[in-house]
């Protein structure tokens, strides 16, 4: 896709964003109010949950969520018990992608597939190892998002013509294990991509070679081609540094409390409606986002070298991914 083409929706994005943006900004706000807000910050990590899936009817994401859900709480559980040494975290970055890489193409979970389950676990061990919180008390306020954005899911079976469609049985949602050629050779980039990003994040810093690596299957995604992967890659670079100078601007301005909340509601929920049509433009979006997100968390919010060190994370790892695109056959002209 051309960095300013838009491509076509499969259908209307506006609910999932909705759900996405209430998943994110509710926690965040509650708990501002309640005098705690960095509990408030992980808990909206669990927003991810709502990613998912988001093409299926309601009926059906109540069945395959709770499994996603699941393994963000693993995810997070395990970044928190091996945050204090770098070297687990490393380790456990490689495990991690390559783990939740193998489960989400072998069942066809779909996109995003593993990249949420990778940042968990680094965004988890970052922030215990930064941020001056029980890590039993993270994993409980992670939990609890993941379950808040789950019952947001869930909303529309308010209505009876929604709860009123049959859903397909969950080894259809959900069939496997079993990994096809292009599924073995994107779990085969993603164990690439992982080691190569952890060697090479561990020269700049352990800590943040979560990062590298996530980008770095970001690009890969769930499309096994060589052209997607060349074009993912240079939409994150681009995407990614413009996005973090947007970052800048917004931190100029320096947002808390609700009126922080509000805001990363608003770009998760516009991120929702522009990220299947150009993932250019929606890294834009999505990189002061998330650069706020954690900055919020950990107490770095406005930092400048954070958002230095994020670009050129991004820009190593989306490098990887594309590159790792050539391992993929040419693919051969229909006469």
């Amino acid at each position: 896709m051309s960095l300013f083409a838009f491509g076509p929706s499969p259908g209307p994005r506006w609910q999932l964003g909705l759900q996405a943006a209430l998943g994110l900004a509710v926690p965040i706000a509650v708990m501002t109010l309640l005098g705690a807000p960095v509990l408030g910050f992980i808990a909206a990590s669990g927003a991810f949950t709502v990613l998912f899936a988001g093409f299926s009817p309601v009926v059906e994401r109540a069945k395959v969520l709770p499994f996603v859900g699941a393994g963000l709480i693993v995810s997070a559980a395990l970044g928190v018990l091996v945050a204090d040494d770098a070297w687990l975290v490393s380790i456990g970055v490689v495990v991690v992608a390559v783990v939740s890489a193998g489960l989400a193409f072998g069942f066809r979970l779909g996109p995003p597939g593993p990249l949420f389950f990778v940042l968990v676990f680094g965004l988890s061990a970052h922030v215990i190892a930064t941020a001056p919180i029980a890590p039993f008390v993270y994993v409980a306020a992670f939990t609890t998002g993941v379950v808040f954005s789950y019952l947001v899911t869930l909303t529309p079976l308010l209505l009876p013509r929604v709860r009123a469609k049959r859903a397909r049985p969950l080894r259809e949602l959900l069939p496997g294990p079993a990994l096809d050629a292009d599924a073995r050779m994107l779990l085969l980039r993603v164990a690439i991509v992982a080691v190569l990003g952890v060697m090479l994040g561990s020269i700049v810093d352990p800590g943040r070679s979560y990062w590298v690596v996530g980008a770095a299957i970001a690009v890969i995604g769930v499309a096994a081609a060589r052209r997607a992967a060349f074009q993912r890659g240079l939409h994150r670079m681009l995407g990614t540094v413009v996005g973090a100078g947007a970052y800048a601007l917004l931190a100029l301005i320096h947002p808390s409390g609700l009126w922080l909340a509000l805001l990363l509601g608003a770009l998760q929920f516009t991120i929702e409606l522009v990220v299947i049509r150009n993932y250019a433009l929606a890294l834009i979006f999505i990189t002061p986002l998330v650069l706020l997100l954690t900055g919020a968390a950990t107490g770095e919010i406005g930092s400048m070298d954070v958002a230095l060190e994020r670009i050129v994370d991004t820009l190593v790892g989306a490098a990887l991914g594309a590159a790792s695109g050539v391992l993929h056959p040419r693919a051969t002209k229909q006469i």
